[in-house]
């Protein structure tokens, strides 16, 4: 099958390339995916740079991406839950990194897996797993529920828009950080944006005077905001600063979990849940796709389609 792959850490993108790569093995309770879409996760060109080296053995060349949507082609043994052709969504992380989702094909434990929403595209789909599992677990940790002014950061971003549609389908009222061009986007979702940068904490405390109940920092940099805008008792989280459990809050890694999986595809075919996609790319422009990526400046999800 066809995949991208790189030979080795690197932040030299040119090293990706598009090759003939052996079938993925078929286990005990994993299903075979024939990949129609794959979401583009920071995560996954910091991955090929060796950041994540400390925590995750990988054996190379790696096939990168965690994110699928796709049609089961094959079943493992014991896999009661799926039948060959149905079409599901999963996060797809593994703990040994080397067969991703930019191929052709992928193989993931059935526990990871769930039914693909309806409502949404294959491309759409394709980005909701990582970015909506982590906006899920995020939100679930600080326990934003209905009445809570939630403060969220890079809320016009991948996994800031769709945190802000779950919250607000919680009653929450959302307050999301973002540039002034995406302002108007923001409030389609039903966010109070406000513009990022130098006086940020001044301009949350002008629509929040008390303070807000909780904080979700999908972006990093912005402990000493986060601080200063939390009223006392408050609860905050970041998925890109570890340093934040030092100061009372969480730091959050989302888990392959079929369940969360589901309960976004619930929230998508009720219609309280889309996925903005910005552009997508094909196996051979996964390089295009990182460097976007690593602009930091994208609305919505970026998304490979093989």
């Amino acid at each position: 099958m066809r995949a991208v792959t790189y030979p080795a850490y690197s932040s030299d993108l040119d090293t990706l390339t598009v090759s003939d790569v052996p079938e993925p093995k078929l286990g005990p309770g994993s299903v075979l995916i024939e990949v129609r879409a794959a979401g583009v996760n920071p995560v996954d060109w910091k991955l090929m740079a060796g950041g994540l080296d400390a925590m995750m053995d990988a054996i190379f060349p790696v096939i990168p991406g965690w994110d699928v949507a796709g049609v089961v082609v094959a079943l493992g043994p014991d896999v009661p839950e799926f039948e060959v052709g149905d079409e599901v969504i999963a996060y797809a992380r593994k703990d040994v990194v080397h067969g991703g989702t930019f191929a052709e094909r992928v193989a993931v434990p059935a526990s990871a897996v769930a039914p693909k929403p309806r409502t949404l595209s294959w491309e759409q789909a394709g980005g909701l797993p990582l970015a909506g599992g982590t906006a899920l677990r995020t939100l679930d940790r600080l326990g934003v529920a209905e009445g809570d002014t939630v403060l969220i950061h890079a809320a016009a971003g991948g996994v800031g828009s769709i945190a802000v549609q779950i919250a607000v389908a919680r009653g929450a009222r959302v307050i999301g950080t973002a540039s002034p061009a995406n302002h108007e986007f923001l409030r389609g979702l039903g966010a109070e944006p406000v513009e990022y940068g130098e006086g940020l904490a001044e301009r949350v405390r002008a629509l929040a005077p008390e303070g807000v109940d909780a904080v979700a920092d999908f972006v990093g940099g912005q402990l000493e905001t986060t601080l200063a805008v939390l009223r006392e008792g408050g609860r905050h989280a970041s998925v890109a600063e570890a340093g934040v459990a030092e100061h009372g809050g969480s730091w959050v890694w989302v888990r392959p979990d079929g369940a969360a999986m589901a309960e976004l595809a619930q929230l998508a075919d009720e219609g309280k849940l889309t996925v903005e996609v910005a552009e997508t790319f094909g196996l051979d422009r996964v390089a295009d796709a990182f460097r976007a990526s690593q602009t930091g400046r994208t609305r919505g999800k970026l998304v490979i389609v093989p």
